[in-house]
């Protein structure tokens, strides 16, 4: 008698394993196609993409740079995040003249959600100092490390958030602080 409670167990396992396969790949985030690169050249080597292409994408990605870049109120909070010389003066001030410092811009990625093109409109790339190898969106979402055409996720892909405050530790806006108007 024992038998069909075993054949039952096996099988409402089974279920139970496959279902919960199903709901975790179910949460995986959708992605789009994109491209990830470090400098124009890669971009422009790149045969499926036009030199036009890669030009407006890295133009539009330098200008977003300035715009969306986690900002720090002294050059060694940026280094602590960043690292030692990866960061920049930003071409902000304080309201008291004193200087805004960003993270160097190492690479940009065109995403299918930023509009315009193919591949859209670009954003800039930073590299944090505890996980230099990968790359992360001004907003802090991991995008990988590979170069070329990729899928990426598509929040990752959207439209960072401007960045109206500078950064007194953690980087990326965790405890930021308002330094005047003059940097809003």
């Amino acid at each position: 008698m024992r038998k069909p409670f075993r054949c039952v167990s096996k099988i409402s396992t089974i279920a139970l394993l496959a279902s919960g396969a199903f709901l975790v790949s179910g949460c995986e985030e959708a992605k789009v196609d994109g491209a990830v690169y470090e400098n124009l050249e890669q971009c422009v080597a790149d045969i499926s993409m036009s030199k036009s292409e890669c030009e407006k994408s890295f133009s539009a990605a330098k200008s977003q740079h300035a715009i969306v870049a986690p900002k720090f109120s002294s050059a060694k909070e940026c280094e602590n995040e960043f690292g030692p010389g990866r960061c920049e003066t930003a071409p902000l001030a304080t309201s008291s003249g004193g200087s805004i410092f960003m993270p160097m811009m190492m690479g940009y990625m065109m995403g299918s959600l930023l509009g315009g093109g193919r591949y859209g409109s670009a954003q800039p790339l930073y590299k944090s100092r505890s996980n230099p190898s990968t790359f992360r969106t001004a907003d802090n979402r991991n995008i990988g490390n590979r170069i070329g055409r990729t899928k990426i996720s598509k929040s990752a892909a959207s439209r960072p958030t401007p960045k109206m405050r500078a950064n007194r530790r953690g980087g990326f806006g965790s405890f930021g602080r308002r330094l005047g108007s003059a940097a809003t």
